[in-house]
């Protein structure tokens, strides 16, 4: 009776174990659902990362050199420099 009571008892835990690995908190579908979601986040991570280092770069530029800032300045803002002669083409 001993025995068929352990074996029962063994069986049980057994279960619990099981229902627990996949039912439970930390389960094999929740634990793969995480990750698919850790691996978008990842991509969207390293494209923002790319659009930061881009930033990054053009204000690096801005601050060592007024080229940039004049390049800038003549083709959003339409600058001038005195003595200069402007000349609009017309497509």
């Amino acid at each position: 009776m001993d025995s068929r009571f352990a074996a029962a008892l063994l069986i049980g835990l057994l279960a619990v174990v099981q229902a627990q690995l996949w039912l439970g908190r930390g389960s094999v579908g929740e634990v793969a659902a995480m990750q698919q979601k850790l691996d978008e986040q990842k991509a969207r991570n390293a494209i923002a990362q790319q659009a930061n280092e881009q930033l990054a770069a053009e204000v690096r530029d801005l601050r060592e050199g007024l080229e940039m800032v004049e390049e800038k300045a003549r083709a959003e803002l339409g600058m001038v420099k005195p003595n200069e002669i402007y000349i609009q083409v017309a497509k």
